[in-house]
């Protein structure tokens, strides 16, 4: 125990600032308050730590832990949390003002994929040369989009011009 606590960790053995301190045993009990020295002496008659569980409370509640042991299973617990937390994508779908059908199942058959899958999909409508003279063009597709997409898909951002583009964007209900 060389390396002092860190500020949202807990405090060891030589790093409780407190005179006394309530002490919980190995297997949970209280002991009861008592002098911190007695309690480190206590801890290591048992071949354990006297780690600070609580040192806002009056006075701080310190309990007998291996050290070793608390961190590896600490660090166990976060790397599961880490693991089973679920990351939100955004994943983009290109089109373009005077798609074809067929080209326009591909796709959708993407975007229901991406949905599925529990990502946000960005719909991008790109306009060039005189297309932008029929911005109407556009909005009506993405309207057919929304439409298409309204039972497993809402729209978080609905359809915008920003240049020679109209984005949307969808995130699954």
């Amino acid at each position: 125990m060389n390396t002092p606590p860190t500020k949202s960790g807990p405090r060891y053995d030589e790093y409780i600032q407190s005179d006394k301190v309530r002490v919980i045993d190995e297997t949970g009990e209280n002991i009861g308050v008592m002098y911190t020295n007695e309690a480190i002496e206590q801890a290591a008659g048992v071949g354990l730590n006297l780690v600070e569980v609580s040192p806002n409370a009056d006075p701080p509640v310190c309990k007998f832990l291996d050290v070793g042991k608390y961190r590896f299973e600490a660090q166990k617990k976060a790397n599961l949390a880490r693991k089973s937390q679920k990351t939100q994508d955004i994943k983009e779908v290109k089109m373009r003002p005077n798609i074809d059908t067929h080209d326009y199942d591909v796709k959708m058959r993407n975007v229901f994929k991406f949905i599925d899958n529990g990502d946000k999909v960005k719909l991008t409508l790109r306009f060039r040369g005189r297309e932008m003279a029929h911005q109407e063009l556009g909005m009506n597709l993405l309207k057919r989009v929304q439409d298409d997409t309204a039972e497993v898909a809402k729209v978080e951002a609905f359809p915008r011009l920003e240049g020679r583009q109209m984005l949307m964007v969808l995130s699954p209900k």
